[in-house]
């Protein structure tokens, strides 16, 4: 049991089935950054227990989020939502058995899993479902950096600097015309399941219609994936080699995740999270955009895009 147990029970006791349970054989705490998330096992029964973390209503939409995990539940690559709230954000889903959670080291380490990930993605891509919400990119830098602007918090030196250099991104994506599709569009390690044959995904909250290789350039960098596991990634995303305007605009994602998930970062410093963890979090991914934007080859797989 973990010192949420109690709030947990009261969150199980509202789905019809459980209204009486007082005891759980097992409630175990699983990953996640900001909100508080369990597995329950009662009898045969397993679900899982998001509860929203403090200061979550400030910029995620929970009725967004559970109109979209329903849809991804429609598409085959989500388990079940059984029960969620729109004011309070809670959701108590299915559990997906004998699956490990990925890791970046499990990406590494799994055989075939970039190439799994890929799949799974192509199947909630390709689903024909629609999400609510636009995941806008520069949109979203803009609410957040109007988020952080309320709060006790710095941005890293040269911040606004790298916005302004993104401007040409923004430009030639814009041009690239790219048809949107149902995007994960926070695509961590830890919210792909696999039980070695496929992935399951999980953790709807940042979902919405994006260019759909922003969610393979953002798990590359989540995974820390290499040249040949970005080509087996796209290889089974595609069911092909991608092309260089493919490729290039995954790479650009890679660039642009970083950069606004250093916003994300610093609001969770802001709202009081582990201080330490989300700044070295922020200025990690601050300086790896600077990196992966001043390398070499960023201006070709530009250039692939714009002339694509």
């Amino acid at each position: 049991m973990t010192e949420h147990a109690n709030a947990v029970m009261e969150a199980l006791r509202k789905v019809t089935g459980f209204r009486k349970v007082t005891k759980a054989d097992s409630i175990t705490r699983l990953g996640g950054m900001t909100n508080l998330v369990h597995r329950v096992d009662v009898g045969a029964d397993s679900l899982i227990v998001r509860i929203p973390g403090e200061g979550t209503e400030a910029y995620i939409d929970r009725a967004v989020e559970i109109h979209n995990a329903k849809a991804a539940a429609r598409a085959g690559v989500s388990p079940e939502v059984i029960y969620a709230e729109d004011e309070s954000g809670l959701m108590i889903s299915e559990t997906v058995p004998n699956i490990e959670t990925m890791t970046p080291d499990l990406f590494k380490t799994r055989l075939g899993s970039p190439g799994r990930a890929g799949k799974a993605l192509a199947k909630l891509h390709t689903s024909g479902e629609v999400f609510e919400f636009r995941f806008e990119l520069f949109a979203m830098i803009e609410d957040y950096l109007k988020v952080l602007s309320t709060k006790d918090v710095r941005l890293p030196d040269g911040y606004h600097a790298l916005v302004a250099a993104a401007a040409p991104i923004k430009e030639v994506l814009r041009a690239a015309d790219t048809p949107l599709a149902p995007c994960h569009c926070d695509p961590l390690c830890e919210n792909f399941l696999d039980d070695g044959k496929i992935m399951w995904i999980v953790d709807w909250e940042y979902s919405g219609m994006n260019d759909p290789l922003w969610d393979l350039g953002d798990l590359s960098v989540e995974a820390g994936m290499d040249a040949a596991q970005d080509a087996e990634m796209m290889t089974a995303y595609f069911g092909r080699a991608p092309t260089p305007a493919e490729m290039g605009r995954m790479v650009i994602y890679k660039a642009m995740c970083d950069l606004l998930w250093t916003l994300w970062g610093l609001i969770q410093v802001a709202d009081k999270n582990p201080a330490e963890v989300f700044w070295a979090y922020s200025i990690g991914r601050f300086e790896r955009c600077k990196v992966l934007m001043e390398a070499p080859d960023f201006e070709g797989h530009l250039n692939a895009v714009k002339h694509g």
